[in-house]
């Protein structure tokens, strides 16, 4: 198992929730005509470039429909796909080939929309600066695992994974309680834990480093804003206090450059997982049908 792939115990519970939605209640009804000894062997292949993920998931997808179809790979994920070249093979019956299909090609061409625009995100922040891309818990409920390794697989960093992972104190949870108490019932309760504060300013900022939070969210900030935050946790990182900075909030391919260049930790963006284009892949079942 690689960095970039997700646990295979999710992926299979995704794929059989997925065959599932796609055989009830008859099953294959088009498939079904067909001789059951008819083989084929068939391609993956791109029709435009990207960045591959989700291949688990589609392997999974033939394997469950039909355990003696084989599936071969000529690429990991987070290789680049290059259009009209095969990266994958099939060889089995026609028929379970077909019925798997769409259910192949659906994990394949989302997970790899997911990976390439990623990968967008992550060359023009290395434009600007050294931060590091994360994802968010903008998801597709379900498939949160799945779109999580996609974004390693384009080169992204995992933000939490759950809301149990880390304390993460955003706006309205420090509403009538403040920041340095909520601070500092978490550090009682959770000792062990991430502190992570949102701020929308340079006040909150320093009143949650001095706090003792672990990271700040610098939210909805612009460039010169983030800068001066940076400057500021700077003069306590040279006093021994370091926290993570994170930035996020309508960050686009155009400006997360600029935001690099700040000198920020991470920069969060939820479009790679709630806004990727479908990755344009194709099946191509071979002419040499045989019994």
């Amino acid at each position: 198992m690689s960095y970039c792939d997700p646990p295979i115990g999710v992926v299979r519970e995704a794929v059989t929730r997925a065959i599932a939605e796609d055989l009830a209640p008859l099953g294959d009804l088009a498939a079904s005509l067909l001789d059951p000894e008819l083989q084929t062997r068939a391609r993956f292949v791109a029709r435009e470039p990207g960045t591959l993920a989700g291949r688990l998931c589609a392997h999974e997808a033939f394997v469950q429909v039909d355990p003696s179809i084989t599936v071969a790979w000529d690429a990991s994920d987070g290789d680049v796909l290059v259009p009209g070249a095969a990266f994958g093979w099939i060889e089995g019956s026609l028929a379970s080939v077909l019925t798997a299909e769409r259910t192949a090609l659906n994990f394949l061409g989302h997970l790899s929309g997911v990976a390439t625009l990623t990968r967008r995100y992550v060359d023009a922040a290395a434009e600007g600066g050294p931060a590091k891309v994360w994802d968010t818990r903008k998801t597709t409920p379900g498939l949160r695992a799945l779109e999580k390794a996609a974004v390693r697989a384009g080169g992204g960093r995992n933000h939490r994974g759950s809301l149990s992972e880390w304390m993460m104190l955003k706006d309205n949870h420090i509403t009538g309680i403040g920041i340095a108490e909520a601070v500092r019932r978490c550090a009682d309760l959770w000792p062990a834990r991430t502190i992570h504060v949102e701020c929308d300013r340079l006040a909150q900022m320093v009143e949650a480093i001095e706090a003792g939070a672990t990271a700040v969210l610098l939210d909805n900030m612009d460039v010169s804003e983030v800068r001066e935050c940076v400057d500021r946790a700077n003069e306590y990182r040279a006093q021994g206090t370091r926290v993570l900075i994170e930035v996020s909030g309508g960050i686009t391919l155009d400006t997360i450059g600029q935001y690099s260049a700040t000198g920020v930790d991470q920069i969060s963006v939820g479009r790679m997982t709630n806004s990727a284009a479908v990755l344009d892949i194709g099946l191509d079942i071979g002419d040499d049908v045989s019994m």
